[in-house]
């Protein structure tokens, strides 16, 4: 087998609804069958008009990226300081859901396809219909992987060829059988155009000649066959999410199959910004424990900073949480309630310390009020911004 990689020049800028399949044939007038088209995803999500406007700089800026983010992610990965992997809608795992600020005016982002795969088949039938050529069309992005420095292109949706050479049956040279060896052959394409394209270099589309002899008529699952199933995916989460995973799991644990609705938790004045996202994630803490603490359990938060401090005392220390609010927690049944009733009353309150913690609050337990039976949780955020509330 060889192989040529072709760069395809001239195509220029790319704007919402551009004909791709008409731009490309142009510049690439000596298309032949069966060669395979390497496209980057940017121009294809131009073309579909995949944009959002966005502030050129400052905090608000940053602000609509992380809200755009939210939109296009399925489930979070993991995270560290500002990056965030995420799985996207398409089962995808990359940075950012692979949205892009570059190759773009800086008042817009740019989003991955809606659907690779069908765009990929789009092009393709377009191409063959109105141009003649019967290629295959892959679209491609960059991605980082797992345990490696450096990016690649792999691809994100393909067309006209399968996404894996299955080798399995397979006998090798020695005698023996091949079990799982499955090779992502459009990966491996995508990264061969990517060595004739570039960012810089404003060369959005490559062929690759001599891979196949005709393109194959079925388009088949695409690219689609490449994402992982989530029960064989040995590493779905990072660290701290998998820690978070945890202990939501920890504090819905069931010792049996009495737990009801839990009380709204009783309102309070609210003082600031902060306090309003602390007494957010409490409620969430509270219905992730919904169903399963002893019904009747009563919660009352007190988030009003003069009450907080004259229930703690001068003496508590300020700096242990930077927006501290108090959450009363009372068994059900009136004083002097039966042992057992109390005994649950513990369980549950580490369920909820441990939904807490899951929502990125911290929590340290305090005796009741004067005269009352139960505890007090003394909930806040540490020192340093609340924005993973």
């Amino acid at each position: 087998m060889r192989l040529e990689v072709l760069p395809v020049l001239g195509i220029g800028d790319v704007t919402e609804g551009d004909d791709l399949s008409a731009l490309i044939a142009t510049a690439a007038p000596w298309l032949r069958d069966g060669d395979v088209l390497v496209v980057t995803s940017k121009i294809v999500s131009k073309a579909e008009g995949r944009l959002v406007d966005v502030p050129v700089d400052g905090p608000e800026r940053e602000a609509a990226r992380a809200e755009v983010l939210a939109g296009e992610t399925a489930r979070p990965v993991a995270r560290r300081g500002s990056t965030r992997i995420v799985q996207t809608h398409h089962g995808f795992v990359m940075a950012s859901a692979g949205i892009d600020a570059s190759n773009v005016d800086r008042s817009r982002l740019v989003l991955l396809p809606k659907d690779p795969d069908a765009s990929a088949r789009a092009l393709r039938a377009a191409i063959r219909e109105r141009h003649g050529a019967d290629v295959a069309v892959i679209i491609s992005d960059t991605m980082g992987r797992p345990w490696r420095n450096g990016l690649t292109d792999v691809a994100l949706g393909v067309a006209g060829m399968p996404a894996v050479r299955d080798h399995r049956g397979e006998v090798d040279p020695y005698g023996n059988k091949l079990n799982i060896t499955q090779m992502a052959v459009v990966d491996e394409l995508a990264g061969a155009g990517e060595l004739v394209k570039g960012k810089c270099d404003q060369v959005p589309v490559a062929v690759v000649r001599g891979y196949l002899g005709a393109a194959d008529p079925d388009d088949g699952r695409g690219a689609a066959a490449l994402v992982r199933d989530a029960e064989h995916d040995l590493f779905a989460l990072g660290t701290a999410e998998a820690r978070v995973d945890g202990l939501r799991a920890a504090a819905t644990l069931a010792e049996s199959t009495a737990g009801g609705p839990v009380p709204s938790v009783v309102p309070a004045v609210l003082d600031g910004a902060d306090a309003g996202l602390v007494r957010a994630a409490v409620d969430r803490a509270l219905r992730t424990v919904a169903g399963v603490v002893a019904p009747g359990t009563v919660w009352t938060l007190v988030t009003d900073e003069r009450r907080v401090r004259d229930r703690l005392g001068e003496s508590a220390p300020p700096q242990a949480y930077r927006s501290g609010v108090l959450l009363d927690c009372a068994p059900p049944g009136p004083p002097g309630t039966d042992p057992g009733v109390l005994i649950r009353f513990g369980a549950d309150l580490h369920r909820l310390r441990a939904a807490l913690a899951a929502e990125g609050l911290g929590s340290a337990v305090l005796p009741a009020s004067s005269g009352a039976i139960g505890s007090t949780l003394l909930v806040g955020t540490p020192p340093g911004p609340t924005t993973g509330l």
